[in-house]
């Protein structure tokens, strides 16, 4: 069941590089997601990530990267999350509430980036778990409509709820004002779970190595003259894809060299 906090006043933040909490939705009891204010002088572009933390019992700051989820124009920033009970941050990050303050140090980085990849017609955006954040910024962003002809959106969780922040954001694309008209006909969405029985099962690797989600989907294999592709999810994940995508002819790229796919590197869970 989701349950949703917001408020409207926003005070003053009172340490450095901090922010002020504005919303948070609970999706799970293992997700949630979080809006704060956003630093002036903070640039970025869509699907890259920041380091957000809260002050550890130390005194000093208890730092992780997080991909930013909102788009680059946003004006406040988004956050999705899992929550690990005996986890260092999360395990207090998860009980924040509107009006708190988080650190936020706006030195944005990442490999999940348009400007990564050489120019293609299908962009496959490749995710598990909270592994989807970085592609709710890219989603919603006018660039990734303006450069490719289609989108294709796999991910993958253990049960069916654990796919709502995803499933309700592209859901709401078509009506977004200010994409809604670029992204009619050109997305498709193949969410699917490995545990709770749903209409689409199995993991990402297996649909792609078996060709099943082509087939679904009614769509030709992966071809490195047309197909781009972004990776996020475990360490285990992005290996099995990298083969997969290599396999099929694609090789890796990043800021310096663009090529036909990306990794996030700095994301595992």
């Amino acid at each position: 069941m989701t349950e949703h906090m917001t408020t409207a006043p926003r005070p003053t933040p009172t340490l450095p590089d901090a922010q002020t909490v504005t919303s948070v939705t609970h999706y799970t009891d293992r997700l949630f997601a979080f809006r704060c204010t956003r630093p002036r002088a903070l640039r970025f572009r869509s699907g890259e990530f920041v380091m957000i933390g809260l002050m550890g019992e130390s005194g000093k700051p208890l730092l992780r990267a997080y991909s930013i989820a909102s788009p680059s124009w946003d004006e406040e920033l988004e956050f999705y999350s899992i929550k690990v009970p005996d986890g260092p941050l999360t395990s207090r990050l998860q009980h924040i509430r509107p009006g708190d303050e988080i650190i936020l140090r706006p030195k944005p980085v990442g490999t999940l980036v348009l400007d990564a990849l050489l120019p293609g017609k299908r962009l496959w955006m490749l995710a598990t778990g909270t592994g989807i954040a970085p592609f709710a910024s890219l989603l919603r962003d006018p660039e990734t409509w303006e450069k490719y002809e289609q989108v294709i959106v796999m991910h993958t969780c253990r049960d069916a709820a654990e796919l709502t922040y995803g499933r309700n954001l592209i859901e709401a694309l078509p009506d977004d004002p200010l994409i809604g008209e670029m992204v009619e006909g050109k997305l498709l969405y193949y969410p699917t779970t490995t545990r709770e029985q749903s209409p689409r099962m199995g993991r990402i690797t297996d649909n792609l190595a078996s060709d099943k989600v082509f087939a679904d989907l009614g769509i030709p294999p992966l071809d490195p003259a047309r197909d781009r592709a972004m990776v996020c999810g475990s360490l285990g994940f992005n290996l099995d894809v990298k083969a997969i995508l290599e396999a099929a002819g694609l090789r890796e790229g990043a800021n310096s060299e663009p090529a036909e796919y990306v990794v996030e590197k700095a994301f595992v869970g």
